[in-house]
C-alpha cells in the first residue's frame, strides 16, 4: 500500500472477523462470478437469498445457457439492474460453447458484463491467483492510508503492491471487510481500525476518499426515475405479460415516455412485443 507495517495487522485484525459470506465458501468460479456480478450496486443482505436461488436453478454455466432468459429474468427479480442477468446469460453461452471457464484476465475480460474489478475477483476467490481486487471498500481504505485522492493508475498499483505472496484469496477479503465494518463511508470506526497508527488520514481534515478512484458516490435518486419505471414493468412481466396499452399506466409514466423505455428494454434484450403483449424472452438459448 505504498506505507510499512500494514499487511501482518490487517491480515491479524481479519482473520477470526472474517464475514462468514457463502461464496466465501466455494472456488467455483460460477458460483463466485454469480456472486460478484449480484453484488455489483447491490447489498449483501439481498443478494444472499437470490445467489442461493440461482445457483439451485443454475448450479453450472450449461444449465443457464440452456434456460430462457425469461427464466433467468424472473429468478433475478428484486436484484434490479436486469442487464447484469442478461449479460450473466450471455456469458454462460460462451462459456459451455468454449468447453471451459476461463481462468485467465484476458479470457475473463472477454465476457459480456465483466470487467477488470469481476475479472480478477474471479481470478482471485476462485483459483486463489495472488491478484488485487479493488472495489469501492478497498479504493477507500487505500486513499485514506496514503491520505490523497488516488488516480485510477495509483489505486491499482497500490493495491497491486499490496497483496502478500500466497496469500491473495485472504488479503482481498480482509481488506474488503475492514472497509465495509470499520473504514465505512462517512465516518470509520477509527478506535477499532488495526492500521490507525500508520492511516495518513486517521481522521484529520478533508476525507481523501471522496472523489479517489474507485469509491462509489451516492447513486441519483431512484423515486421518479427511469430505473423505478422500468423496474415496475419487469416486475410486473415476472407474472405473465402485459398488454401493451397498459405499459404506461404499469410504469405510470406517460405514454411518450413510457414507449421510449419500452424501446430501450427492446433494444436491450430485456423484454419482447408480440402483437399486442409485452413480456420476458422466452425463446430458448
Amino acid at each position: 500500500m505504498g506505507r510499512p507495517g500494514l499487511t501482518d495487522p490487517v491480515l491479524e485484525w481479519g482473520g477470526p472477523r472474517l464475514r462468514d459470506l457463502p461464496w466465501r465458501r466455494t472456488r467455483d468460479p460460477w458460483a463466485v462470478l454469480v456472486s460478484e456480478v449480484m453484488l455489483q450496486q447491490t447489498q449483501v443482505s439481498r443478494v444472499v437469498p437470490k445467489w442461493h436461488a440461482f445457483l439451485d436453478a443454475f448450479p453450472d454455466p450449461p444449465a443457464c445457457a440452456a434456460a430462457p432468459l425469461g427464466d433467468v429474468l424472473r429468478l433475478w427479480h428484486g436484484l434490479g439492474y436486469p442487464r447484469r442477468a442478461r449479460n450473466l446469460h450471455i456469458a454462460a453461452m460462451r462459456i459451455t460453447e468454449a468447453g471451459s471457464f476461463p481462468d485467465t484476465l484476458v479470457g475473463l475480460l472477454a465476457l459480456p458484463g465483466v470487467g477488470p474489478y469481476t475479472a480478477r475477483a474471479v481470478l482471485a476467490f476462485a483459483y486463489e491467483v495472488d491478484v488485487a481486487v479493488v472495489d469501492t471498500n478497498i479504493a477507500r481504505v487505500l486513499a485514506r492510508v496514503e491520505g490523497r485522492r488516488l488516480s485510477p493508475r495509483e489505486v491499482q498499483q497500490l493495491a497491486d503492491a499490496a497483496v502478500p505472496p500466497g496469500e491473495g484469496w485472504v488479503w482481498n477479503q480482509t481488506l474488503m471487510d475492514l472497509g465495509a465494518t470499520i473504514c465505512r463511508p462517512g465516518i470509520p470506526d477509527c478506535p477499532a481500525c488495526p492500521v490507525v497508527t500508520t492511516c495518513a488520514w486517521a481522521r484529520t481534515g478533508p476525507d481523501p476518499s471522496i472523489g479517489s478512484a474507485g469509491v462509489s458516490t451516492p447513486q441519483s435518486r431512484f423515486v421518479g426515475s427511469d430505473r423505478q419505471a422500468r423496474g415496475a414493468l419487469m416486475r410486473a412481466l415476472t407474472a405473465g405479460p402485459v398488454p401493451l396499452d397498459g405499459v404506461a399506466g404499469v410504469m405510470r409514466r406517460a405514454p411518450d415516455v413510457a414507449a421510449r423505455l419500452l424501446g430501450a428494454l427492446c433494444s436491450e434484450g430485456l423484454v419482447t412485443v408480440d402483437g399486442q403483449e409485452v413480456g420476458l424472452p422466452e425463446g430458448s438459448a
